[in-house]
């Protein structure tokens, strides 16, 4: 029940891991037995929290975020498959398909003028993009750091297919029982517990070497020292 979301900084991470991870497994696997909630009652429960969480962030930031509208799209569909009671099999190829849908579009967006690197690492509220801008043309460098984005907007894409294939594997080996069942909710909240430290955790490490390929690069090209190349509000938090 990962989403793409959750594998991107955020700004209250340890909030964000209690709603979208501790708080739905903790209900799925503890509270789906017919003496408390219920299979359905306890995965509606569950699946409210990242539902609302991810629906806050969206109006808190009053614009429509790709990633953050796929991750609410994922957790509807969880939660058609549980209460539909669909074959699970269809869950692991919805775990493995939000992330590939991700890592398509970023892959595509490498042919453009406007590869997705620059929305999700490239951005106005980490870097200086200004500053970096005018010493790239000033070092006459601009043509040589576009085609850097480009190869990090390929290693982007591949976070994102890993991140894919690690939950199909996941979803595949771990929800084995019918929807719509207990033991269905309680494995469905085994493997949203786990795809935090076995996807998440990981596909953060590969973010994190991306983003330090592209300060290198920028520390190359222009000559900036990292303070220099920050954003002015990350300085001032500093």
């Amino acid at each position: 029940m990962s989403t793409p979301s959750s594998q991107l900084k955020k700004q209250h991470p340890f909030l964000d891991f209690m709603v979208s991870i501790a708080a739905p497994s903790f209900i799925l696997m503890k509270l789906s037995g017919p003496e408390d909630l219920g299979a359905s009652g306890a995965l509606l429960v569950a699946l409210a929290f990242p539902f609302a969480w991810g629906l806050y962030e969206l109006l808190k930031h009053r614009k429509v975020n790709f990633i953050a509208l796929l991750g609410l799209v994922s957790v509807l569909l969880t939660g058609g498959i549980g209460l539909l009671k669909i074959d699970p099999q269809w869950l692991a190829i919805k775990e493995a398909a939000v992330p590939g849908v991700i890592g398509i579009a970023v892959l595509i967006s490498a042919r453009t003028r406007y590869p997705l690197v620059r929305t999700l690492l490239y951005t106005p509220a980490v870097l200086n993009i200004e500053r970096i801008h005018q010493k790239l043309v000033e070092n006459g460098a601009l043509t040589a750091f576009e085609e850097r984005l480009v190869r990090a907007t390929h290693g982007l894409s591949g976070t994102f297919f890993f991140s894919s294939a690690m939950n199909y594997i996941l979803a595949k080996s771990i929800v084995t029982s019918p929807a719509g069942s207990q033991a269905f909710n309680e494995q469905l909240g085994t493997l949203t517990f786990l795809s935090y430290p076995i996807i998440a955790i990981p596909s953060l490490v590969m973010m994190t070497g991306l983003f330090y390929y592209l300060w290198r690069t920028i520390r190359t090209l222009t000559g900036l020292t990292l303070e220099e190349a920050l954003a002015a509000s990350i300085q001032h938090r500093s």
